[in-house]
């Protein structure tokens, strides 16, 4: 299926490992010029080098944390019009909600939540000047179904997901769309954090955890990041102009719910 982003411009933020990393080679097999970002150089090179190398795709790669103002102006810098913005950043650490501070709630919300918003700021009025645009935000199955040792992720994605269901009514008449994918587990090495987290507190070993988790999920496995990049692309493509302001859940049928 031809996707029709052939020659697109996109921005994959958080794009050096997992599932950020997937969205980016599925957008480059579109044909898409990409401009992908992380904190680490070394991960994000690779990264670039292995897109390149695959799909021949034009990549930029910056070094950067976009839950940052300098971070997010690095990489409006190297593409200031982007025709898609995947919004993707590390989640905030795992614990017990009675030792977060304030400073932990803020750190919290510049990375999940506010980064995402200023890039949406950034980026909208172009795309509604250009009638095309798409932005996807990677926010968590956690949004639907908390999980308790990742309330700093719960609290913060939550925040992101009601400002999105406001704006979004107010673009899709542009055709200018704004999504949620909401990962569940997926084989990345960002399960093993609430997994080491419930072990800990469980005071049992993380085999069994993961044992018990994957016990839970109809699908009976993790996701493949290569599942969920695609998920991506396609809200990312010239067919999915009638998704406005969804949150599509990719867990495997963990969430268990009539709708």
């Amino acid at each position: 299926m031809d996707l029709g982003i052939k020659g697109r411009n996109a921005i994959v933020n958080a794009a050096s490992k997992g599932l950020g990393r997937a969205c980016a080679f599925s957008l480059a097999r579109e044909g898409v010029k990409l401009t992908i970002s992380a904190r680490g150089e070394e991960a994000l090179q690779a990264t670039a080098a292995a897109i390149r190398a695959e799909t021949g795709a034009d990549v930029t790669a910056v070094v950067a944390d976009v839950a940052t103002e300098a971070g997010r102006a690095a990489v409006l810098a190297a593409c200031p019009e982007p025709d898609i913005l995947v919004n993707n950043c590390g989640g905030p650490k795992a614990g017990n909600f009675r030792d977060w501070t304030r400073d932990d709630w803020i750190a919290a919300l510049d990375s999940n939540m506010l980064s995402a918003i200023e890039l949406i700021k950034a980026t909208v009025d172009p795309m509604i000047a250009r009638k095309f645009g798409r932005i996807v935000n990677i926010t968590s199955g956690a949004v639907k179904s908390p999980i308790a040792p990742l309330g700093l992720s719960n609290g913060a994605r939550a925040g992101l997901t009601g400002f999105v269901a406001g704006v979004s009514r107010q673009l899709a008449e542009h055709n200018v769309t704004i999504n949620n994918l909401l990962p569940g587990a997926f084989d990345t090495d960002r399960i093993r954090v609430p997994v080491r987290a419930m072990a800990q507190q469980q005071g049992r070993n993380e085999d069994d955890v993961m044992a018990g988790m994957l016990s839970t999920i109809p699908a009976h496995r993790l996701g493949t990041p290569y599942e969920f990049g695609e998920a991506c692309a396609f809200l990312c493509s010239a067919q999915a102009g009638y998704f406005v302001g969804q949150n599509l859940l990719i867990d495997g049928g963990q969430f268990n719910s009539t709708m």
